[in-house]
């Protein structure tokens, strides 16, 4: 009895000390660089638009209103406007004849943003990367059209070959990156805004402030997409 207590506590030991190295470790690589190359790389690595595409294709994310439904609608419409021919999907799972369904918002938004309605097709049955790619390849879209996949820098590969995958052969993303405010602007003078002295100024401290936090946010996303990119690997979905 003993002896499988002793070994109960040190598994958990080594566990605890693991996780409290992993912990240690992503925060300190919180305050690199690195965070943001990779979630960069993953946005890149399949090739971006460079030309106009026959379609473009919107991944809904989570939905609308949201974060990533809202920034990539904003870059499709973007794309949408400088190339004025293409067809626009929406894939996004929703009952399309709900005007207040996430499909359609997004199309509004779409419309709000200058695109003419009528170039935009839903497909709102597909749950899943995967199963979105085949529903569109269902649409039986010529081989030899450029799709131009439009969502978040570190969902780019994934998508791209997910579409490549189901036999699509000229796939390219355009990944929706955030723009951030100009630099000078994130700084303050900690003794205007007067307060208690005790805490420490940061005002000057834009790394602290903001550059680990986003970071460390970039490190979960990628964490997450890496593992998604893994499991799909294991499926034979890419």
């Amino acid at each position: 009895m003993k002896s499988a207590r002793k070994t109960i506590f040190k598994v958990l030991r080594i566990l605890l000390i693991t996780i409290g190295c992993f912990f240690l470790l992503i925060c300190i690589l919180a305050f690199t660089t690195a965070p943001y190359y990779v979630r960069h790389w993953l946005a890149t690595r399949e090739g971006c638009v460079t030309r106009e595409p026959a379609i473009i294709i919107l991944m809904g994310g989570s939905g609308m209103p949201s974060e990533d439904g809202l920034i990539r609608s904003y870059y499709t419409a973007q794309l949408a406007t400088k190339y004025t021919t293409p067809l626009i999907i929406i894939a996004l799972p929703g009952d399309t004849t709900d005007s207040l369904s996430s499909p359609c918002l997004l199309k509004h938004e779409l419309e709000l943003r200058g695109v003419n309605g009528s170039r935009i097709r839903f497909e709102n049955l597909g749950h899943n990367t995967r199963q979105q790619a085949m529903k569109i390849w269902d649409m039986r879209i010529p081989d030899t059209s450029l799709l131009a996949v439009v969502t978040s820098p570190e969902h780019t590969c994934r998508s791209v070959l997910s579409f490549r995958k189901l036999g699509f052969k000229n796939v390219a993303g355009f990944p929706a990156f955030e723009n951030s405010i100009a630099e000078e602007y994130l700084y303050y003078n900690d003794k205007e805004l007067k307060g208690n002295r005790m805490a420490p100024s940061v005002g000057q401290n834009k790394q602290l402030r903001y550059q680990f936090w986003n970071h460390f946010r970039y490190e979960i996303l990628v964490m997450r997409e890496f593992m998604a990119l893994g499991y799909y690997k294991l499926r034979s979905w890419v």
